[in-house]
């Protein structure tokens, strides 16, 4: 038996190999909470869904062009496939890319590539997508994320962050131990979330950070629709609430503060901007509605004597708000971050030790972590010479509706044509929203191609697919995005069938396209790795780090540099608010948004308001349809991958 070390995004691995056939992985030692969901993985790597070859829709490839040049689009999601060679499948999709590109311009290809591909900083989906088309003349974008597109743009309004920015400089759990002493939870802090880091991770952190929290004696209350959203052994105090209400039971938090003088009116002047006009629409002044416990009780359906309870406690102890990101998941969905940062402003505590808020405890492994500084080796990318770009969650929108304008973020945008679809890296039909939508804007663009390696719906939807190497069948270079372990992901086994690497595939159609060498830059894969280990190692000098070379690194599997102090979030905004002014136009945190306001936004004004969701259990809808289905992540997996391994599958109902 041989064994080799592997990176996921649930986790490190050694792998066990006999025969050439992975027989099993095990925990990574270091590693005190380890995730069993990488234990499944050899099942599936040669699975009876398994894409052996290049696959091309037998209805698109039989039917050819019209006399416009289009192909069949109807039916994607039906009816049998044909294997091609890889020659064919090239030529096959390079024509069809060079003839969109010169008859439609580059615009019209959409270049689909969404997180959870490959955890390796090489073999990285998104990565090579998005290098590829722009070596190729560009492509439409998008943006934002399904995970927290609503806190992404309403974050740089309010605080001057970026979501991913604040995700790695939330005030880490072992902080909160020592200087906390009541969480208050919206959404609970899922455990079973923590499996996950996208990137891999050495050290499965948030449960024994959580655990050390409960023995220095933090209290938590978990409002939250499931009990099991917050962990048993934090004894938490459980808070059920209705769906998508949060935003609300904040606001009657807020009134509860505010009318019995219990807000710090000096940090509200010192560090913020907009809170008189926020407070005379909390009073009731601007509509005759105060958000007081009783009106706030009604709607989330809690007992107004608690949230006058709770608001009490806040007030009197140092006090950490988080929000779950299924908060923002909803519709009206920023309000519910913008009026949790409101909640802690009228606190006070802001910046201080344990106290203030954090967005996203239990959301991920990362979260609660402190980052370490290292510059993670990344694919260079080029520049996208297309402008065009959507809101990730729009793509039925903008394959349903060509040429239709939109609003994103104050700017009216128009939605281009789309030809060609090419999605490498995550599955859009797990991810999207009205998959029946998703279906029918399915059959609209001309050609879509993608890199699979299983028989899932995104295969099942392409005309084009082009077979793909898995983790295990390949060498990178595995790290999270804020970790301290670095990891050699050593293959263990051969590519499946005829499958190539997401590498070979780009450079094969780059050969065809004329612009092999802006792609390949003239290194094969393992060029590539060292060369980005090489980076790595100067980053990590940089710092005062140092590392082994590329053939220890190797042959030890990985390596681990000092663990960060950390910080508590916003202390130097609190301490010198001048110098360390926030990036809003005010530079202080942003209760009340001119430039919100001057979008002219019926449903987001200019500061927090509470709009009833589309859906909810106060709706009138609620006569015909009395129950809330709550739909979260699941244990074992991450989304929709390795579904088919032994770990989820051990776990189906039978």
């Amino acid at each position: 038996m041989t064994k080799y070390m592997t990176a996921t995004h649930w986790g490190a691995y050694q792998v066990e190999v006999e025969n050439g056939q992975v027989s099993a992985l095990t925990p990574f030692d270091h590693d005190p909470d380890p995730s069993p969901i990488g234990l499944g993985m050899p099942q599936a790597l040669s699975d009876a869904v398994r894409i052996r070859q290049p696959m091309v829709r037998k209805a698109w490839l039989e039917k050819g062009r019209d006399q416009t040049g289009a192909t069949p689009t109807k039916g994607r999601g039906k009816g049998p496939f044909v294997a091609v060679s890889w020659e064919r499948a090239w030529d096959l999709a390079a024509d069809e890319l060079e003839r969109v590109r010169t008859n439609f311009g580059n615009q019209a290809i959409y270049a689909g590539s969404y997180g959870w591909g490959s955890a390796g900083r090489f073999h990285h989906p998104s990565s090579h997508l998005h290098r590829f088309m722009k070596c190729a003349g560009g492509y439409t974008d998008s943006i934002n994320t399904y995970s927290f597109a609503a806190a992404e743009v309403i974050l740089p309004h309010v605080i001057g962050l970026g979501m991913f920015q604040q995700i790695e400089l939330n005030t880490p759990l072992t902080m909160v131990a020592e200087h906390t002493e009541l969480v208050v939870s919206f959404g609970g802090i899922p455990m079973k979330n923590t499996q996950v880091d996208g990137g891999g991770t050495g050290k499965h952190g948030v449960k024994t950070d959580l655990l050390r929290c409960r023995n220095k004696g933090v209290r938590f209350v978990s409002f939250s629709p499931l009990k099991s959203d917050m962990a048993d052994f934090l004894t938490a105090e459980w808070r059920p609430l209705r769906p998508n209400t949060d935003t609300a039971l904040m606001m009657g938090l807020a009134h509860e503060l505010v009318s019995r003088g219990k807000h710090c009116s000096a940090f509200l002047e010192s560090h913020c901007i907009g809170f008189e006009r926020f407070e005379a629409y909390l009073m009731g002044k601007t509509d005759g509605v105060p958000k007081n416990a009783e009106w706030a009780g009604a709607i989330a359906g809690v007992a107004p004597n608690m949230i006058r309870e709770l608001a009490t406690e806040m007030s009197s102890k140092r006090t950490m708000i988080n929000l779950s990101w299924s908060t923002q998941r909803t519709d009206h969905g920023e309000q519910a971050f913008w009026m949790a940062i409101t909640l802690a402003a009228i606190l006070g505590q802001i910046g201080l030790p344990g106290g203030g808020f954090a967005l996203g405890y239990g959301a991920t492994n990362l979260v609660g972590r402190a980052p370490s500084g290292i510059p993670k080796p990344a694919l260079p990318q080029g520049e996208n010479l297309v402008r065009d770009y959507i809101p990730v969650a729009r793509i039925s929108d903008m394959l349903l509706n060509p040429g239709e304008q939109f609003v994103y973020d104050g700017e009216q945008r128009t939605y281009p044509d789309i030809k060609i679809v090419y999605w490498c890296g995550g599955n859009p039909f797990h991810h999207h929203q009205d998959l029946n939508k998703m279906v029918e804007a399915w059959q609209k663009p001309e050609t879509v191609i993608v890199h699979e390696a299983w028989w899932n719906a995104n295969a099942r939807h392409a005309d084009i697919i082009f077979p793909m190497a898995t983790t295990l069948e390949r060498d990178d270079i595995g790290v999270g995005r804020t970790d301290s372990y670095f990891f050699a992901m050593q293959k263990a086994t051969e590519p499946y069938g005829d499958t190539k690497t997401d590498y070979e595939i780009f450079t094969g159609l780059a050969a065809r396209l004329d612009c092999e060498l802006d792609y390949t830059e003239g290194r094969n894969a393992q060029e590539w790795l060292e060369h980005m280990f090489d980076r790595l190692r100067q980053n990590a000098a940089a710092l005062g780090e140092e590392m082994p070379s590329l053939e220890e690194f190797w042959e030890r599997g990985y390596h681990k540099f000092s663990d960060p102090e950390g910080a508590v979030f916003m202390s130097a905004f609190r301490k010198d608010p001048i110098r360390h002014a926030l990036g809003t136009p005010s530079g202080k945190i942003e209760i009340f948004s001119e430039k919100i306001d001057g979008f002219g936004y019926l449903d987001c004004p200019g500061h927090p308001v509470w709009q009833e969701p589309a859906e909810w259990l106060g709706a009138d809808l609620v006569e015909r349809f009395p129950l809330h289905l709550i739909s979260n992540q699941p244990d074992t997996r991450l989304h929709s991958q390795y579904d088919n391994g032994g770990y989820s599958q051990s776990n189906k109902l039978k």
